[in-house]
């Protein structure tokens, strides 16, 4: 007997895995919606309860891309298994790539983050890491794109929070079926949403190394900013020239897979 997949309300029942949403239901620019139950996105799944699990298995995915690298998922752990789904990892950052960096994050005293994170920093850093990643993996989205065209979904996308790769990665595929930019926004912005934010970790937890200037130096960090995802659509234009150019040529997407995206994700 074929299982009919869940449509999960607004605010998910999810315990142990956050930063879960469906974004079905964001306009087009020719008017058309993204069609719900097809693609989702979260924080990773290591953590999730059997309840969360048997949610995510009711969900009728196909694949489950999980955008961590190798030392994201030894921190955390590999995803939990969900039946008869699929699991893709393209991880999207390199494991040595700022390590001693978020060492100092974990680690560090206020006068070390301070000098690290103070005066504008942390939000530079981030925004160069949405350049970055927007501009080097282009295979890695690439390779995204055309897999949720052939044969993909419905697909859950997450990294760690949910918020960074997870979040370029489905702001990518929204562009890719015309979603409006104003839309793609207004969903990455739900990742500040309190029950959906990722928890800061530090190897100290004590009032002092979670003082209020410490969470506030760390928040630029944690939380999704339009200046960042801003800094990724400026890095597309600088680069290719425009979004379609990018869309055809940086990633490669012939029209007719531009049509498979569309007839998967989107309504009518």
């Amino acid at each position: 007997m074929t299982q009919t997949p869940q449509v999960p309300p607004a605010d998910s029942p999810l315990v142990e895995v956050r930063n879960f949403r469906d974004v079905g239901g964001l306009p087009t620019v020719d008017g058309r919606r993204v069609r719900r139950g097809r693609l989702f996105r979260s924080g990773h799944l290591a953590h999730a309860t059997d309840a969360d699990a048997a949610f995510l298995a009711g969900l009728g995915l196909h694949t489950v891309f999980d955008f961590r690298n190798a030392a994201d998922i030894s921190l955390e752990g590999p995803d939990v298994t969900l039946p008869g789904v699929r699991n893709v990892n393209i991880p999207l950052t390199d494991p040595a790539d700022g390590a001693e960096f978020w060492t100092m994050v974990r680690d560090g005293a206020l006068d070390q983050l301070r000098r690290i994170l103070g005066d504008g920093k942390a939000a530079a850093r981030m925004a160069r890491s949405y350049r970055h990643i927007v501009t080097t993996r282009t295979a890695d989205h690439s390779r995204l794109l055309h897999a949720l065209a052939e044969d993909s979904t419905p697909a859950l996308l997450h990294c760690a929070a949910g918020k960074d790769r997870a979040g370029l990665s489905i702001a990518v595929t929204l562009l890719a079926v015309g979603v409006e930019r104003d839309a793609i926004e207004a969903d990455y912005l739900k990742s500040n949403d309190p029950h959906r934010r990722y928890k800061i970790r530090r190897s100290d937890n004590s009032p002092a190394a979670m003082s209020p200037e410490v969470m506030e130096l760390l928040s630029p960090l944690f939380g999704a900013d339009a200046g960042y995802l801003a800094a990724a659509y400026d890095a597309i234009s600088a680069t290719w020239g425009s979004t379609e150019t990018y869309l055809t040529e940086g990633l490669g997407l012939t029209p007719a897979v531009r049509e498979q995206l569309r007839d998967r994700l989107l309504e009518g």
